[in-house]
């Protein structure tokens, strides 16, 4: 994992189409602002798990209907 040190309105660039800018620092919470293509997708890690659970549990419901 690289870990960088940035402070409010600094930014990283991922590749050449994401940037990933600190907004706002209030104690234990930081808020990032995510400038990126609409092709890619960008979700909070529990929401993205969420999304592929449910994708799991469509793919098991589909083939034990078609079993």
């Amino acid at each position: 994992m690289l870990v960088l040190s940035r402070q409010k309105d600094e930014s990283i660039i991922i590749g050449d189409d994401v940037e990933v800018t600190i907004v706002d620092v209030r104690g234990d919470k930081v808020r990032l602002g995510i400038t990126a293509p609409r092709s890619i997708s960008v979700h909070r890690k529990e929401v993205y798990e969420a999304i592929q659970k449910e994708k799991q549990q469509k793919v098991k419901g589909a083939s034990t209907n078609n079993g």
